[in-house]
């Protein structure tokens, strides 16, 4: 397993990253944003495209297609205009999220003078950092802090950024307060970093700031610390008033979710703040659901994850439809079948530090899966699962699963059928089966052949049985070295309802440092690979004396 590829750095004067970024180790062009389907405007959400707390019902879903080539880096002096105008809210469909949008700016602010070198500073400042900041991004009055044990809340008396009373600063600080019990305290990631006192002390700094409709809130980092570690500061929202966050979602529940995401980022940078995008989005959404399981906000971001577009990478990063929040489904299934602490052991595996396994997303994984049966068995139960979520997840009974690639009903007449389908890596797809009325009997069954890409593409593949009573049995086919596979699962329609069978590129293979959406910036060894799907019912025969 090799050593974490980054790509060169931009540099920096000083110790002080200015940096507005939830996503760190994003690909370093605001055009680049994945492209699985054709563009089309995002809705309002936390931090510029899909996102936490994000309405995603006016979407469209996803299509099976393969993913468009990339579009080139964009120019320092293109970056810092993207960046403006997110953050003034006239953002444009290929815009990505103000999150990414400021890192990206972070990264090309080195090649950036004079004004627009200015600019940039100011688009990444603190709002403390000046009321004469020309971007309308800072306080214009005089703020103060009210503070908890761990945590310091942020906030002015007048102007559109004043929060609504102070029994709003006292809840905003008694919810981050509880974050950071559970988080830190309760399932022991490491606290976030301290920022040598510049918002006072070394105490998380959070700034209640009017950010505008459905612009939710970040987390920044800002001071390099050992090994890619920072400390940072955070911005939320100063009311998530319904006129501006009008998802149904109330203020409060809003201020749940958004503090228990980005408070993650702040500890994510206590690992590596260069991480790949889709592994700290994706648990920091997982991390909704350990402090505020009751609200289910992260329900709206399924129909853009593994559960219901299997097809689309599990690395996959995109900032019109989310596919990096979605797939908190993947650390949830992780989290219900081993224990929560493998979340954080992936974490660590990781991170940064000298004690840390140094190791990029995928690799991490990897890694804290090695002793469950590798990564490649996972994913398959995985991928199988989620044909079945009402039977797998505590709450799967409210999740939809996937639609299939294929489905069919085989008869006496027509007992073949055959399905085609190309997967990039780490994605799957499925096809469904049923047994006609005329297959009662109990010596029906039905043998499926899967002839997949060879053995270094990772492929697998999984039939599940759906019997009549509610039950389910599922049956791994097994494939050689060429892909190919044969199994053979119960299909008499006295007993059986349909079979599923799932089939996924389990590929982690890269070249890395590509400057792409996916984990190690790198590009996929094995991506638009074929599986074919043949299926016949056959009766089973007779033994001989």
């Amino acid at each position: 397993m090799s050593r974490r590829h980054h790509p060169a750095r931009p540099a920096t004067k000083g110790p002080r990253v200015r940096s507005t970024l939830v996503l760190l180790s994003f690909l370093t062009s605001a055009a680049t944003a994945l492209a699985l389907v054709p563009a089309v405007p995002a809705t309002a959400t936390d931090d510029g495209g899909a996102g936490p707390g994000r309405v995603t019902e006016a979407l469209p879903p996803v299509q099976r297609s393969a993913p468009v080539a990339l579009p080139p880096q964009a120019s320092p002096r293109a970056t810092l205009a993207v960046a403006d105008r997110v953050l003034d809210g006239e953002a444009r469909t290929a815009d990505p999220s103000a999150t990414v949008a400021l890192r990206d700016l972070w990264l090309a602010r080195p090649d950036l003078t004079g004004a627009e070198a200015v600019e940039a500073e100011a688009l990444l400042a603190r709002p403390t950092d000046g009321a004469g900041d020309p971007f309308r991004n800072g306080y214009t009055v005089p703020s103060t802090r009210t503070c908890g044990q761990h945590v310091c809340v942020h906030h002015v008396p007048s102007t559109a950024d004043a929060p609504p009373s102070a029994g709003w600063v006292d809840l905003t600080l008694a919810t981050l307060e509880n974050t950071y019990a559970v988080e830190v305290g309760q399932l022991g990631y490491r606290a976030p970093l301290g920022d040598r006192g510049i918002g006072g002390d070394d105490r998380l700094d959070v700034y209640l700031k009017d950010l505008g409709t459905g612009l939710y809130g970040y987390c920044a980092a800002e001071y390099r610390k050992k090994g890619r570690t920072a400390s940072g500061f955070c911005v939320l929202d100063n009311d998530y008033a319904p006129a501006q966050f009008p998802s149904g979602t109330s203020p409060q529940d809003n201020l749940t979710v958004t503090a228990a995401h980005e408070f993650f980022h702040a500890v994510q940078y206590a690992y590596d703040y260069d991480e790949d995008p889709w592994m700290m989005e994706s648990t920091a959404t997982w991390m909704e659901e350990r402090v505020a399981d009751h609200i289910d906000d992260n329900r709206q971001y399924l129909r853009y994850s593994q559960l219901q577009a299997p097809f689309v990478p599990l690395d996959a990063f995109s900032s019109t439809y989310g596919f990096q929040y979605g797939n908190w489904i993947f650390w949830e299934y992780l989290t219900q079948q081993y224990s929560q602490g493998l979340v954080k052991k992936a974490w660590r595996a990781a991170g940064s530090l000298k004690k840390d396994g140094g190791l990029y997303s995928v690799e991490a994984v990897q890694s804290v899966l090695r002793k469950k049966g590798g990564l490649a068995t996972v994913y398959a139960d995985f991928a199988a699962a989620n044909t079945v979520p009402g039977l797998v997840y505590e709450e799967g009974a409210a999740y939809a699963a996937a639609t299939p690639a294929g489905e069919a009903t085989l008869t006496r007449a027509a007992r073949s059928w055959k399905k085609a389908v190309r997967l990039d890596h780490l994605a799957g797809d499925s096809v469904h089966l049923r047994p006609g009325a005329d297959l009662g009997g109990g010596k029906w069954r039905l043998k499926v052949r899967v002839d997949g890409p060879t053995r270094n593409a990772s492929p697998a593949a999984t039939a599940v049985a759906h019997r009549l009573d509610g039950t389910v049995r599922t049956m791994r086919v097994r494939l050689d070295r060429r892909g190919n596979g044969v199994a053979t699962v119960p299909f008499s329609a006295a007993t059986v309802a349909a079979v599923t069978v799932s089939v996924a590129n389990v590929s982690t293979r890269y070249r890395c440092g590509r400057k792409t959406v996916y984990a190690c910036d790198g590009v996929a060894r094995d991506d638009n690979r074929k599986f074919t799907v043949h299926a016949k019912a056959v009766k089973k025969q007779k033994r001989g004396r």
